[in-house]
């Protein structure tokens, strides 16, 4: 359909070199899009872009450190100058540290909170005048399950990903009238590097998830694809501001 179709758009995926930005990377190299993806590990990032070169598509990959505003500054500026534009931008990157709230050291919290949720604004600021010159755009913050729930392991993830709600809700009242919408998606339990140490670190976890997810699995990387391509696209064109759980009905369960 027309209006999925994400050909001569650009898009930025942080953290899409692995896991779910690279599912959504890859979601939206097949809809038709030009992607680049923002990580600090030069390997992942080049196997990243192998797999999205093999689509027939451009894609660029970037070194840089999403906490760090001169680095999101130059990278979405080597973005305009080699693309030519910039469309779409997928706040991804995240990291968590799991433990009880009271064994936290401060730069701990400090790290968590700089890597998921102000990495994010820094982002969409630095983006806001490339969406501008090319008449509009589409951010999407990633958030979680843990934007809905709370845990006892995972206190400032928590709190991170609460603050994406907040911030998406923020910037798409803010921005509408620029013809920018932003919104957000909540992961549920994704397979990824990520969660499998959760795994390893919450003894019953995976066996509780299993039996609250009606649909009776873990989510995959690819399960994104399809969301990151809708709210891309011109068919979310009136959608901005939401939060929407991509989680197997996890979140609707009593």
């Amino acid at each position: 359909m027309k209006a999925f179709d994400l050909t001569g758009r650009v898009a930025l995926v942080t953290g899409g070199n692995g896991g779910i930005g690279f599912g959504m990377a890859k979601g939206l190299a097949e809809a038709g899009a030009t992607v680049a993806i923002l990580g600090r590990n030069r390997d992942k990032n080049g196997a990243a872009l192998a797999m999205l070169a093999a689509l027939g598509r451009q894609a660029s990959a970037h070194l840089g450190d999403v906490t760090s505003e001169a680095d999101l500054k130059r990278v979405i500026a080597e973005i305009e100058q080699r693309h030519l534009r910039l469309d779409i931008v997928i706040n991804n990157a995240g990291i968590n540290i799991r433990k009880r709230p009271e064994e936290y050291a401060l730069a701990e919290w400090r790290q968590i909170l700089d890597t998921n949720l102000t990495s994010a604004f820094i982002a969409a600021q630095a983006a806001y005048p490339a969406m501008k010159r090319a008449g509009g755009g589409k951010i999407i913050n990633i958030g979680s399950m843990m934007s809905i729930f709370g845990a006892s392991f995972a206190g400032p993830y928590a709190a991170s990903k609460g603050g994406i709600v907040q911030l998406t809700r923020a910037l798409a009242s803010a921005w509408a009238a620029d013809n920018i919408q932003v919104n957000a998606v909540l992961p549920g339990w994704i397979d990824t590097e990520l969660t499998r140490r959760a795994r390893s670190d919450v003894p019953g976890l995976h066996e509780r998830v299993l039996a609250r997810t009606p649909a009776g699995r873990w989510g995959r990387p690819e399960d994104h694809a399809g969301i990151a391509v809708f709210l891309a696209s011109a068919a979310s064109d009136f959608v901005t501001g939401t939060a929407i759980p991509v989680d197997g009905g996890y979140s609707v369960q009593g």
